[in-house]
């Protein structure tokens, strides 16, 4: 089941883009990937997957399709795959910017 959309949207004087580029700023992919795993987290906890349990997660696939700017408004939806992974889609205004896959484990 598909999660409910997140929206985000990284701010103009957000410190990372002081480096990233000076002139010419852009979300870092980092950035995405840290928004992504938060959204993968929020609907797990929401589906009452790994209540109360450690998980470790890992990048099992990412791509970056399309810079971002500052002040962009962007929407994250999650979805299981039939692998038990957590496919994520992270879309500007009107085209796709990243996607990707998290695999989560519960720690034992």
């Amino acid at each position: 089941m598909q999660s409910e959309p997140t929206t985000v949207c990284f701010a103009a004087g957000h410190p990372a883009f002081a480096g990233h580029f000076p002139g010419r700023p852009m979300v870092p992919g980092v950035l995405l990937l840290d928004a992504a795993l938060h959204a993968a987290v929020q609907a797990r906890q929401s589906a009452a997957e790994d209540q109360g349990r450690a998980v470790h997660c890992q990048i099992a696939s990412a791509k970056f399709l399309s810079p971002v700017v500052p002040g962009e408004p962007l929407t994250i939806v999650c979805t299981p795959t039939a692998a038990g992974h957590t496919r994520f889609d992270i879309s500007g205004i009107g085209r796709p910017v990243a996607t990707g896959t998290f695999v989560f484990q519960s720690v034992p």
